[in-house]
């Protein structure tokens, strides 16, 4: 009885961990890909081609991925903190998305 729970247990868990695509891989691959837009970003930048505005736009897609992970993280960590942690949470979210649009307008 107590084999058949140990296998159990250990066959659970590892199908878990390979055939799910968890916050730690999408996390991974999102570092990955916005490295890649990165760079493509930097060569179009140093060689002026055309293609700049479209790797740019890509980019700024994929680090507003990025944060969103981040701030599911962020939340997981503030849901039961008091409420000072909860506000300064907004705050600081609300400042991040400043940050990023409004560079873009200006």
């Amino acid at each position: 009885m107590a084999e058949s729970k140990k296998t159990k247990k250990s066959s659970s868990s590892s199908s878990s961990k390979s055939g799910i695509w968890g916050l730690n891989k999408i996390s991974f691959w999102t570092i990955v890909a916005v490295t890649v837009l990165y760079a493509l970003n930097l060569v179009f930048s140093a060689i002026g081609g055309k293609l700049t505005t479209v790797v740019g736009i890509l980019s700024g897609i994929a680090t507003a991925i990025m944060i969103c992970i981040v701030a599911v993280l962020a939340w997981r960590y503030v849901r039961n903190k008091p409420i000072v942690w909860k506000v300064l949470y907004i705050i600081c979210l609300l400042i991040v998305i400043a940050g990023i649009i409004v560079p873009l307008v200006i």
